[in-house]
């Protein structure tokens, strides 16, 4: 069977960082909240998504950030994202470049490497 879509990526977070979590992917990324089944929100971690894009937060005892594996999150105005970033404190870098997209990484709350991509 073909492979289709991803339906979703999923990113691990220390016990106790939903409000972190939220405040960045809903309040900086624009990714709204959504509630998890009843039967898998008693975990913790949190989702997040808007139209297409879906990203969820699980707890991970014994977190440790993903520093090298990162989700690549295409954008539609990368200037005004990174400005957004900076400005709740996250300072993004620039990327090495991949043809036909303006580039650059930002961590999220818990150093979870994101790539940031928008067409040019």
């Amino acid at each position: 069977m073909p492979l289709t879509a991803i339906h979703h990526v999923q990113l691990a977070m220390p016990p106790g960082g939903e409000d972190e979590a939220t405040a960045f992917y809903d309040g900086v990324l624009g990714l709204a909240r959504v509630p998890k089944p009843a039967r898998l929100a008693v975990r913790g971690g949190c989702w997040f998504e808007a139209g297409p894009v879906r990203i969820h937060l699980g707890v991970e005892y014994g977190f440790r950030a993903a520093r090298k594996a990162h989700p690549a999150l295409v954008v539609d105005d990368l200037v005004a994202l990174l400005e957004a970033c900076r400005a709740a404190g996250f300072e993004p870098r620039p990327g090495d470049g991949i043809d036909g997209f303006e580039q650059a990484y930002v961590d999220d709350p818990f150093g979870n490497r994101l790539e940031l991509l928008e067409a040019c």
